[in-house]
């Protein structure tokens, strides 16, 4: 059965007349006819007694007459809702974030966004890189920044990349506080606050481990704030992006001759966005409209990097 055969069926239990619906329905009565038949057959009854003055329901059409409008209602609304979708007046995007974001101020960003859409629900998660890039892959997620040391994960689609300087922070009295460079010998086997879980503290262990030396993690935090109370409670020192330890007003050195630079991307796991809110909040985060193809959205994600490493610059 088809849609339209449940509308030339009101239509002419409306007019009463196979020639009134025929008109209504905007097709020849031939066709009418034969799409009320091909209904009937399918349904195993007759719905109309067909009169040479008038057509009326049976006892079967009756019973079907509520179905049908309800049936029809129902698909002129899914047609209302999805318009209301794309036309973006309604609709929920996900979007997932690293703690140690510096490139963005991203609450001030969604609050940007939600202004100019309104009716757009923002789901925001926070987690480690791991997890975030696991969600965006099973769709828990539309988008997600994330962090990596060397490049974007080639099984995601980036829209655009930074590079983010991770630094030594200490605490007032240490001995390394007024340095503003050291090298990573200095802090062997030094009492360190570690952020469990994250891509930093791989980072920082790989980074200890191939120049042979000790890293000695005395106490972790699952959360930045936290991890920032207890270096500057004395508990140990630590590594995080510079633009942090700048926010918390802690003592900071940069490393020298060891990479502790990483990557932050914004990445999806489509080049192409199929949620119409995700695309037009992609758009608002990377400051450039979207291409309509999958070929050239994959172009403008290539292209886009080096301008956002120049906006980013301001937030180191």
């Amino acid at each position: 059965m088809e849609l339209r055969q449940f509308e030339h069926f009101l239509a002419v239990a409306r007019n009463g007349s196979f020639t009134a619906a025929a008109q209504d329905a905007h097709i020849v009565q031939s066709a009418l006819s034969a799409s009320i038949r091909k209904l009937e057959a399918e349904l195993g009854a007759p719905l109309f007694e067909r009169t040479t003055r008038r057509v009326m329901l049976t006892e079967a059409g009756r019973a079907l007459l509520p179905v049908a409008n309800r049936l029809v209602a129902d698909v002129v609304a899914a047609h209302g809702e999805v318009s209301a979708v794309v036309g973006l007046s309604r609709g929920r995007v996900s979007i997932g974030t690293i703690q140690a974001l510096s490139i963005i101020d991203l609450p001030s960003e969604l609050g940007v966004f939600q202004k100019r859409h309104p009716g757009i629900q923002i789901h925001v998660r926070d987690g480690t890189a791991p997890e975030l890039a696991a969600a965006v892959r099973n769709g828990e997620l539309d988008l997600a920044y994330l962090a990596a040391d060397g490049p974007p994960a080639p099984d995601l689609a980036c829209f655009v990349q930074w590079q983010q300087r991770l630094v030594l922070v200490t605490y007032p009295g240490h001995r390394l506080e007024h340095r503003r460079l050291v090298r990573l010998e200095e802090i062997d086997d030094e009492p360190f606050v570690d952020f469990v879980g994250s891509g930093m503290q791989e980072m920082v262990r790989r980074r200890f481990a191939d120049a042979g030396l000790r890293h000695n993690p005395v106490c972790d935090a699952t959360h930045v704030p936290l991890l920032v109370d207890l270096v500057a409670a004395g508990l140990g020192v630590t590594i995080i992006p510079q633009a942090v330890a700048e926010r918390a007003g802690l003592p900071f050195a940069k490393i020298e001759r060891v990479d502790f630079n990483r990557t932050v991307y914004l990445a999806g796991r489509l080049s192409e966005m199929t949620n119409p809110a995700a695309r037009v909040l992609l758009e608002h985060l990377t400051g450039k409209r979207l291409a309509s193809g999958p070929a050239s959205a994959r172009r403008g994600a290539r292209n886009r990097p080096a301008q956002a490493k120049s906006r980013a610059s301001a937030g180191r």
